[in-house]
């Protein structure tokens, strides 16, 4: 996860916990990142993101599957020829890239896909702004 904020995705106050990050937006919005499984245990295949009003809980949630973020990545192991897409997952108490290992751009993308997001709850000037929208 940290990898995703060596590659420009920042929020003010950054946290890690345990398998989660927290990073707030403003005062009362609060970003949560989980890497998620999708019904196989121990098999990371998506990154949950959640937003969080610190005040009244849950206010959104966005499940950025890698097969959608980063596709199918190609590899040299001949067990997969047809590439993989690519996931965590669990061996015993360690957690790793199974096969594919993602590139600095792959981070940047996943990085940009959650900064996409996550603006969508960010402040903004309405009055930069209103002068330039048409309608």
């Amino acid at each position: 996860m940290r990898k995703l904020f060596q590659q420009g995705l920042s929020f003010p106050e950054t946290i890690f916990a345990g398998r989660a990050c927290y990073g707030k937006l403003d005062e009362d919005i609060r970003v949560r990142m989980e890497f998620a499984t999708e019904g196989v245990a121990d098999h990371y295949s998506a990154l949950k993101v959640t937003m969080l009003n610190r005040k009244e809980g849950p206010i959104d949630s966005m499940l950025l599957r890698f097969s959608d973020v980063l596709g199918k990545k190609p590899t040299t192991n001949p067990n997969f020829r047809e590439g993989i897409v690519p996931h965590i997952w669990k061996n015993g108490d360690t957690f790793a890239w199974y096969v594919y290992q993602p590139k600095a751009a792959d981070y940047k993308t996943l990085a940009d896909a959650v900064g996409s997001y996550t603006s969508m709850f960010q402040k903004e000037e309405m009055s930069q702004d209103m002068g330039s929208m048409t309608f």
